[in-house]
């Protein structure tokens, strides 16, 4: 009784909803005006933004990025999507979801179509609830009391259940939608709706109405009277509609739409049955493939299976429509799914007609791992061989790298920021400095992987040795900076990684020719592959979901591209720091001309890198001395502008513009400086505001130094030197991959050295736990042995 109340509510609401939108937006008389419906917009808890959305139909899109420029878009809802796991009745949470999704893409201007079942499964559970109550009634008359005996359900014929559920299906969806102040409107269709010319022009110009008038047409086979689907029964050219599959294919063409999502309750096509050890989702699949796919049995519910779903993309696609079959029942996406398949991120699998020219990024990770794996079983030499000769190809390169470069620089010039075009800059002087970084971690490649750590004789004939191995594939993203390629590159190289590299569009020219000089040299080892170079459009957050090809995610860039990496990444683990706020505290018993030299050359140097200064905090007693003065006159020479601290503006009458936040990376010629009593202070401002990256003491004072150095909390901490000292070349590690704040595996400039990790190696003769028992004939001896020792320099 609850479900027929509940039924009747829905449809109460529906009309109710429906006659106060129509007098309240059109007037009881006014004639249809599109634009006024279109107007009718609404907000929800999916971000809602407005994208310009113009398509001429015909062609697929070839790449799912261009799916935001879907217009029309048709989403099928398999039965498994809509119905309870019980198959009786619906499932309306999830069903809320799709409607909210579906709401907020109507609400950007695009035009939405569904395609759904459920309508059986909905009228079972009405009928079965109707079967019920009047068996118990009659059951309670004839026997004259109230005590129910166990009643058969018979079996329920699908057209009889359809009849039932169609009129409730609608209301539902009717509720629903009005609560995004849109309208929607029920259309049954049959095989012969599109067989017959009349017939199918009625439908078209139907469903063209009602898109121009911004209502959501709701489309289902009328399974009350449709007959049973015959098989092989497609005309020439024309699917035929037997399920609601085809249907959303026969309509997604029919209505020249540019997308068709359907929903069912797999993440896509496989290339072997779903659940197998060795299934593998198929992120683009291409007309001809169908051999790489392995069919498995139909949905627990519905006509159709993966096969049918396969058939009718296919021919939606052939029609021009682009199409993506996803998971609609997964709890953990089914609330965004529809929103992020036409944001274009890697949602289930998408059809195109358009084979990319390389090898999938999927693809690349297997290269990269299994090249990786050659490379770590190389000699140490024939690594250091290679970095040796990728160092003597950047200088016997040189000019087609800086042609190269200023391609990139002539096309980002106006788009980039002055310090982003910095970073992008190639020169003779920085190749000649990479090339000498290269020698460095060539020469200490020499006693990397395979290194003894420890060895311990656990009992006789029983030893342990803990050495070094590479992590596995690490993948790099890095913006603006060239220079950084073959810098990671030999790190990879040196420690045995195979590598993944995606580089901002803005270096393309750049970073297509080191990457071509990078494999170069891999070659004269035949580990070309253990390097490879995103060129697909794939999204940055795609890449952080392949957990299973990807060990370590190594951003170099923003502390925007850091943040939007760790919060992206699934599972991977994110080396790196998202701000570079470095401090300097210099303290009362500073050298004057030790404190002007060591701000200027952190602030102004390079404002742009992570590890420039910051915030500059000064003891108090300085103020108004000339070492302050000096300072400030400094700053004035060389343009920065100064932001002001709370405690520092109230010392001053006519102060600078003061501070929005003490937490802020600037990355140009600006500076905050703030005013601190002691060195106690100095270090609780540094904790409360820093990013734990590099902070630095100037003083005289040793023991004043010492107390910094030991009770500051940071990555690098400095006594009397620049904070720009925070690289790994400066530091002798040849490069590095980044500068880690992280407090687990590495910290600080990361470089050969954090990109390795350990195995275990234990040799025994026929050793058993069972033998070091209590009445066991061994013992354990845990004697620590000697380590080899290193023989490079």
């Amino acid at each position: 009784m609850y479900l027929l109340n509940e039924t009747v509510y829905c449809v109460f609401l529906f009309f109710f909803s429906f006659s106060s939108f129509f007098h309240s937006t059109l007037g009881a008389t006014d004639p249809v005006q599109p634009s006024t419906i279109r107007n009718v917009r609404s907000w929800s808890n999916i971000p809602f933004i407005t994208v310009p959305l113009s398509r001429a139909h015909g062609k697929s899109f070839a790449h799912r990025s261009e799916l935001k420029h879907a217009k029309r878009i048709v989403v099928k809802l398999g039965s498994a999507v809509v119905t309870r796991g019980d198959e009786c009745g619906l499932a309306l949470g999830r069903l809320a979801s799709i409607v909210e999704q579906v709401s907020v893409l109507q609400n950007q201007g695009r035009e939405m179509m569904l395609v759904t079942s459920g309508a059986v499964a909905f009228g079972k559970q009405r009928l079965r609830h109707e079967i019920l109550l009047s068996q118990s009634v009659r059951q309670a008359l004839h026997s004259g009391q109230n005590q129910l005996k166990e009643m058969a359900i018979p079996v329920l014929e699908a057209r009889a259940c359809a009849a039932a559920g169609q009129s409730g299906l609608m209301a539902l969806y009717e509720a629903m939608f009005t609560q995004y102040s849109i309208c929607a409107a029920q259309i049954l269709v049959t095989n012969l709706d599109f067989h017959d010319e009349q017939k199918r022009r009625n439908l078209n110009g139907t469903l063209h109405e009602l898109l121009r008038m911004n209502i959501v047409p709701i489309v289902n086979t009328n399974d009350a009277v449709v007959p049973p689907a015959e098989p092989n029964s497609d005309l020439q050219g024309v699917i035929s509609v037997k399920d609601n599959d085809s249907l959303a294919a026969r309509l997604a063409v029919e209505m020249k739409t540019d997308l068709l999502i359907v929903l069912s309750d797999v993440e896509g096509l496989f290339d072997s049955p779903p659940g197998s050890d060795d299934a593998k989702l198929i992120d683009t699949f291409y007309p001809g493939d169908q051999q790489s796919v392995t069919f498995g049995t139909k949905s627990r519910v519905g006509m159709g299976g993966m096969e049918a779903k396969v058939k009718a993309a296919l021919w939606a696609l052939q029609g021009g429509t682009s199409v993506v079959i996803a998971n609609g029942t997964h709890p953990k996406v089914s609330g965004h799914v529809i929103t992020d398949i036409v944001e274009g991120k890697k949602v289930g699998t998408f059809f195109s007609e358009v084979k990319p020219a390389g090898p999938t990024v999927e693809q690349q990770g297997e290269m990269a791992r299994s090249g990786g794996r050659m490379l770590a079983t190389l000699e140490p030499e024939q690594r250091a061989e290679i970095i040796h000769h990728l160092a003597d190809l950047l200088t016997d390169h040189r000019d087609e790298i800086l042609s190269a470069n200023k391609k990139d620089l002539e096309e980002a010039e106006g788009r980039l920021a002055p310090p982003l075009l910095k970073r992008l800059s190639l020169s003779t002087s920085k190749l000649n400095s990479l090339a000498i970084g290269l020698r460095q971690i060539a020469t200490s490649s020499q006693d990397s992987v395979g290194r003894v750590l420890r060895r311990i004789r656990v009992a006789k004939n029983l030893e342990l040795e803990q050495v070094t191995v590479p992590i596995g594939v690490l993948l790099v993203i890095f913006e603006s900076r060239p220079d950084c390629l073959p810098q990671v590159a030999a790190l990879a190289i040196a420690s045995g990684n195979g590598l993944l590299l995606k580089g901002g569009k803005e270096a393309a020219h750049s970073n297509r020719i080191l990457h071509v000089l990078t494999q170069e040299a891999l070659s004269i080892h035949g580990v070309k592959e253990a390097v490879q170079l995103v060129n697909t459009r794939e999204e940055v957050e795609d890449l952080c979901r392949l957990d299973k090809m990807i060990d370590l995610i190594i951003p170099r860039g923003s502390s925007q591209l850091v943040r939007d990496i760790q919060k992206a990444a699934k599972g991977i683990p994110v080396m790196g720091h998202s701000e570079g706020i470095c401090h300097m505290y210099v303290d009362s018993e500073a050298s004057v001309d030790k404190a002007s030299r060591l701000v200027r050359d952190s602030k102004c140097e390079y404002p742009a890198a992570c590890n420039a200064l910051e915030t500059l905090l000064i003891h108090r007693d300085l103020l108004r001395t000339p070492l302050f003065d000096q300072i400030i006159d400094m700053l004035r020479v060389e343009q920065v502008k100064i932001h002001a601290g709370p405690k520092f503006a109230s010392y001053l009458t006519f102060s600078p513009s003061e501070v929005k936040s003490l937490r802020t990376e600037y990355g140009d010629l600006e500076l905050c400086i703030e005013v601190v009593d002691s060195v106690q202070e100095a270090i609780d401002h540094i904790h409360k505001y820093g990013s734990s990256h590099t902070d630095v003491i100037v003083t005289e004072n040793e023991k004043t130094a010492e107390f910094f150095l030991q009770h500051v909390d940071s990555a690098c901490v400095f006594w009397n030197a620049s904070t720009r000292f925070s690289d790994g070349y400066r530091f002798g590690l040849g490069a590095e991959v980044g500068i880690s704040t992280s407090r687990i595996h590495a910290r600080g400039p990361v470089g050969l050295e954090g990109l390795l990790t350990t195995k275990w190696l234990l040799r025994g003769q026929d050793h058993v736990v069972s033998d070091f028992s209590e009445h066991g004939t061994l013992k354990y001896l845990h004697e620590n042995l000697p380590v080899p020792q290193s023989h490079t320099n």
